[in-house]
């Protein structure tokens, strides 16, 4: 009797019936709906601290605000936080370094940052607010 029950927990487990106990859904991939709720154009990001500078982009999408340090690379994300109004993403840019962001949504034309990792072998800790200013030029 006791080798009949392992034998079908072992069927179930090789059918998947467990699978949906703590384990996400197949080929489901988290959404990060807050960063698409942003306004594309031009942004400003004002940095906190001591180095009070501002950098300025033309925001197409979101989510390129969780890699400021690694734009346009190929990285492994993480989500680690994705509610309504705030995200927290890990990354890892192989052989260029890593960082993880935090994104707070006030409005959709406002948002708190903070990301910190390392990038060019060096480390980084940048903590800002981001405001859409207007449309990116043509």
């Amino acid at each position: 009797m006791k080798k009949l029950g392992w034998i079908a927990l072992s069927a179930l487990v090789m059918t998947g019936v467990t699978a949906g106990i703590d384990s996400p859904a197949q080929g489901q991939k988290p959404s990060l709906v807050m960063l698409d709720q942003l306004v594309d154009g031009r942004w400003e990001l004002r940095a906190r601290g001591e180095k009070q500078h501002v950098e300025r982009l033309c925001l197409k999408r979101g989510d390129s605000l969780i890699q400021l340090r690694h734009p346009a690379m190929g990285c492994e994300r993480l989500i680690v936080e994705d509610s309504p109004n705030s995200v927290t993403v890990q990354y890892t840019c192989r052989g260029q370094g890593y960082g993880r962001t935090h994104i707070r949504r006030e409005t959709n034309q406002l948002v708190q940052i903070e990301t910190q990792g390392i990038a060019g072998g060096l480390p980084f800790d940048f903590a800002a607010e981001g405001r859409r200013t207007g449309d990116c030029p043509a």
